[in-house]
């Protein structure tokens, strides 16, 4: 029963795409099913495999996600940052892994002091034991940020580690599983294409302009930041521009070339219901 499962749902997966739209081949096959004497027991059939299909991409899904996530915080605190905050204290503490972490430190450093100065200011207090003061919390500051960026000096190292093994972990899944894959690549061929003309037009609109869209460089910006922190790498802003002005030029040419490829033939009227949505 299940080979016949996997063959029939491999068989959906790998089908090919004909001159004629996806969905008017579909309603022949479906008038032609329900015509036969056996429509009942192929109903019962195919609600079998549609349900193996649902259940087996859903776990498969849940396990490519939850294990990984799973192996990566376990790696994290109970391997990879005891061993790293034993060697970081057996040696002399790295504050700062590249120029962007000094930069940013100096940065937040000198606002503080301008802090203090524009306080100092506006209380009109010029005397010797107010500039001790500040100079004791500008020094109390500094050593604070040495400690923060310490910490996220280490953590850093602690990220690529337990990334590289949710990142193994994950490939092996994918390589182990591959019946499964086929399973889920004709699960989900089977909910992007099944959607209204509506759903599939807005979902387009909704990726296009978050990702490729006039507006979509300052999440880009904001998302490169946050993936050069979390590996400790510079922040360089050529490589971030480079980024931003190639890559969603690339993605918006896959896009495109999906709808004409793909989507121009399983579902003429989605793609007549996208570009009257876009205009």
């Amino acid at each position: 029963m299940k080979y016949w499962n996997l063959k029939k749902i491999n068989k959906s997966t790998l089908e090919k795409i004909g001159p004629i739209p996806r969905s008017i081949t579909k309603t022949f096959e479906k008038f032609k099913k329900e015509m036969t004497p056996n429509a009942e027991v192929a109903a019962i059939e195919e609600f079998k495999v549609s349900r193996y299909q649902t259940v087996t991409s859903i776990r498969y899904l849940l396990f490519l996600i939850i294990g990984p996530i799973l192996l990566n915080q376990l790696s994290k605190y109970f391997i990879f940052s005891p061993v790293v905050d034993y060697l970081w204290d057996q040696k002399s503490p790295t504050i700062f892994l590249n120029i962007s972490q000094e930069e940013r430190a100096f940065s937040e450093l000198e606002k503080f002091e301008e802090k203090l100065y524009f306080e100092q200011l506006i209380s009109a207090s010029t005397d010797f034991n107010s500039e001790i003061k500040n100079e004791s919390l500008i020094k109390e500051k500094a050593i604070e940020l040495a400690e923060e960026y310490t910490k996220e000096s280490s953590n850093a190292v602690k990220n690529i580690l337990s990334d590289c093994c949710s990142a193994s972990i994950f490939i092996f899944f994918v390589i182990s599983g591959k019946r499964h894959l086929l399973i889920l690549k004709s699960f989900l061929n089977e909910v992007i294409y099944g959607l209204s003309d509506t759903a599939k037009a807005f979902l387009i609109i909704l990726f296009t302009d978050m990702f490729v869209g006039f507006h979509s460089p300052h999440g880009w910006e904001v998302i490169l930041e946050v993936i050069l922190r979390h590996f400790g790498l510079p922040e360089s802003r050529d490589f971030i521009f480079l980024f931003i002005s190639t890559f969603p030029v690339v993605l918006d040419t896959i896009f495109k070339y999906w709808i004409f490829r793909y989507l121009n033939r399983l579902s003429p009227s989605a793609v007549a219901t996208y570009h009257n949505m876009n205009e």
